[in-house]
């Protein structure tokens, strides 16, 4: 069973006179442990595909499933529970809150948790990429690729099923691009997590289980 999984979905949006449709019957899934990148030219419809897919966007027409549950028409409390739960996300400008150190901003999405020890956890997350010696360090503190990597240990505090990374690279130079992407490839098999990221990067193509091409809203 895909642990997501788009069926026939169309996403259009109204604009007046205008109607444009960003997706066009897209047909896509992942499975747990597998990295499937998403690319295409700019205003294909990837990002539209990973908001929808992140619960962020709702289709038009079509079907959202997470883990076998249709989650098309859940209620924005709903949606916001399952982002909580079971989504994680990484994206291109790391957005980690400068006030808080590495460990503070990777346990802030479970500090409503009480169920968990979310500090052993981020701790434990940190060292695996590497950040074990950085703990108390600040984003200001950090290079580029660390601050990733804390983005990264964020994504995954709360024990995801998928991770959505929007152009998880792209903000980094060649080199750190690939120690990205040595980690996310070794935590997606550690964590059983299904990883769908939206790239221009030519390199992630590399690290893929497979890759999606979607043009003009169409998957190829």
């Amino acid at each position: 069973m895909s642990v997501v999984e788009l069926e026939s979905v169309v996403k259009r949006y109204e604009g007046g006179a205008e109607t444009v449709v960003a997706l066009k019957g897209v047909d896509f899934h992942a499975e747990r442990g597998e990295l499937v990148v998403v690319t295409g030219p700019s205003g294909s419809g990837k990002s539209t595909m990973l908001n929808v897919i992140g619960l962020l966007d709702s289709p038009t027409e079509g079907r959202v499933s997470l883990d076998g549950r249709d989650v098309t028409d859940f209620s924005e409390d709903e949606r916001t529970e399952e982002r909580r739960s079971e989504l994680g996300f990484v994206f291109q400008n790391f957005h980690l809150l400068p006030m808080l150190t590495a460990v503070e901003n990777v346990e802030l999405p479970s500090m409503w948790d009480t169920g968990v020890d979310r500090r052993e956890r981020a701790v434990d997350l940190l060292k695996r990429v590497g950040l074990g010696d950085r703990l108390e360090h600040t984003p200001d503190e950090l290079s580029g690729g660390q601050q990733q990597r804390v983005a990264i240990a964020r994504a995954l505090i709360n024990a995801p099923d998928v991770l959505l990374a929007d152009e998880p690279t792209g903000n980094l130079d060649q080199a750190t691009g690939r120690t990205i992407l040595d980690e996310m490839t070794r935590l997606k098999e550690e964590e059983n997590v299904a990883i769908v990221a939206i790239t221009h990067d030519e390199q992630l193509a590399n690290y893929a289980d497979r890759v999606v091409r979607i043009v003009d809203g169409v998957v190829q």
